[in-house]
């Protein structure tokens, strides 16, 4: 084996060690997954989302992209959406962001990057919602943490605005969805104060009359 030896020498050391804490842990995992959370972030590879929440494989259902984005025409984070909440029956999907972003900072400027400009147009659309309290914050790196605060909290709202966490809602399913945010540089976490249980909570305008079927 000559190309990237070192990371299966790291998989084979990881399994012996989870294996001699609990030798049947990876054959309970294989037979179920029951995961009680799903974890939405970013693709930063600084953000791995198991290890800064003390969860094992199995423990939290994961789907990150760009800057931890929920749009209501993204098929594959609504595909991941669907199954955590009507297969895995989750009871927790935590929107997560961390500051000093990339993909938010990128938003802020006027640079063509390629591809990725059209995915960054969301937090665009977020920054012209938010300037005037943005623009009065006069260091960038303030200004970005704040945005990407302000991303997180939009993006728990277009969780919620979905029609599968309102059929959850609808169906009697205890679904809360959270807003936090990862600090790099000291590895914790910060709860913004933002955490959606029922339809009432959201603006009129977003909620839809869903019908239970038997």
């Amino acid at each position: 084996m000559r190309v990237l030896k070192h990371l299966f020498d790291n998989n084979r050391a990881w399994a012996t060690n989870i294996k001699q804490h609990d030798p049947d842990f990876f054959g309970k995992l294989a037979a179920q997954q029951s995961p009680e959370y799903l974890w939405i972030g970013c693709a930063d590879s600084r953000v791995p989302a198991n290890e800064i929440i003390g969860l094992l494989p199995g423990e939290v259902f994961v789907h990150r992209n760009v800057a931890n984005i929920v749009v209501h025409t993204d098929f594959n984070c609504l595909s991941c959406i669907q199954y955590a909440v009507e297969m895995l029956q989750v009871k927790h999907i935590i929107v997560c962001g961390h500051y000093g972003c990339g993909g938010v900072k990128a938003a802020t400027q006027a640079n063509q990057l390629g591809l990725i400009d059209n995915w960054l147009r969301h937090i665009k659309d977020i920054y012209q919602k938010y300037q005037d309290s943005l623009d009065a914050i006069p260091d960038e790196t303030d200004r970005v943490d704040r945005l990407c605060e302000l991303n997180v909290i939009e993006q728990v709202n277009n969780v919620c605005h979905t029609t599968i966490v309102q059929s959850a809602w609808s169906r009697g399913q205890a679904l809360a969805v959270h807003g936090w945010i990862y600090d790099l540089h000291d590895g914790l976490l910060q709860d913004l104060d933002v955490c959606i249980t029922r339809p009432e909570e959201i603006p009129s305008l977003y909620r839809m009359d869903i019908h239970r079927t038997r």
